[in-house]
């Protein structure tokens, strides 16, 4: 007796449908870049932060026409909470000269009038040159763990898989920049990090639904490709899911729960995580199957059978 799968849940018939939403969502982001700009932290573009601590019931705006009236254009001010519920500042300005922020941050407290007996702000000041070089090093780190994905790819399974899986790596990437710069937070070398760790966690799912892909077409021979790697989908998808979860549970507690540092790290691997797991499924998965449908071997099977959701039986030999 022939023991019968259960019915795959048909993801590729929507592929236009997720086409369509990653589209849009491309678009917002290349119109969002060049409008709103990216907010590059000093570590980028050179000057100095300023970090305030226990400020009381000093208000966002108060604390911006302070350094205003102490001469500073356009300073960025983001508020802090510590774990202890205690309220400050971080304050960013574009002077690189130590002397010159000193007295800005002199004039701004007195402004203020904070408590000369409470903690002193701590300054950091960066120069433009160290901040070229992080760029430039950011730049090679990015480009260096593309030529290496797509040489993986290509040894490991072929040169269609490793495309399909840099293009949707580009997807991922372009909407994080433009959701940045939609709500104009801030890009930091914490940032980066997360942004090439979210490199890892794309690939790694993309990989995992690719090679169930690979298994199942090499033992499968009464069913299309866009069939078969439909079926591929559904058999990852449990585990897809699970891998999100228990990935995203503690990124959201650093969001939430974290220091500024860790937040800003979060706040990228959270949009990431979700991403890579829509990607792999929505986007990684529909480009390969539609581009190997094209092959003649694979042409002839979908003359025969068409697409759509295939019932599978234990006889195609498929790990499930």
């Amino acid at each position: 007796m022939v023991r019968p799968f259960k019915k795959d849940i048909d993801f590729l018939s929507h592929r236009r449908i997720f086409f369509a939403i990653s589209l849009v969502l491309i678009l917002i982001s290349l119109v969002a870049i060049p409008l709103r700009g990216l907010n590059y932290g000093i570590e980028f573009v050179g000057g100095s932060s300023i970090t305030f601590t226990d400020t009381g019931d000093i208000k966002t705006e108060e604390m911006r026409s302070a350094f205003e009236e102490a001469g500073v254009e356009n300073p960025t001010i983001q508020t802090t909470t510590d774990a202890t519920g205690t309220k400050g500042f971080i304050v960013r300005i574009a002077s690189t000269d130590a002397a010159e922020t000193y007295e800005f941050v002199s004039k701004a407290a007195e402004t203020l009038k904070l408590d000369k007996d409470a903690e002193a702000p701590m300054i950091t000041t960066v120069g433009p040159g160290w901040g070229a070089e992080v760029t430039r090093t950011s730049l090679i780190a990015f480009l260096v763990a593309i030529a290496l994905i797509i040489i993986y790819m290509s040894i490991r399974f072929e040169y269609k898989m490793s495309i399909s899986a840099i293009l949707t790596l580009f997807h991922d990437l372009i909407i994080i920049v433009g959701i940045y710069a939609v709500f104009g937070r801030e890009i930091t070398p914490n940032v980066i990090a997360a942004l090439l760790t979210i490199m890892g966690y794309s690939l790694y799912d993309t990989v995992v639904v690719f090679h169930r892909i690979s298994d199942n077409v090499s033992t499968t021979k009464n069913h299309s490709f866009i069939t078969v790697a439909n079926h591929s989908i559904n058999q990852v998808i449990v585990r897809t899911i699970n891998t999100l979860l228990t990935s995203l549970v503690p990124v959201l507690a650093m969001l939430f729960f974290g220091g500024e540092t860790l937040k800003d790290f979060a706040f990228a691997m959270a949009i990431g995580l979700v991403l890579g797991s829509y990607s792999s499924i929505a986007l990684a998965s529909p480009i390969f199957a539609l581009w190997k449908q094209r092959e003649p071997k694979y042409k002839k099977l979908y003359k025969k059978y068409g697409e759509g959701v295939g019932v599978f039986t234990t006889a195609d030999n498929l790990q499930d």
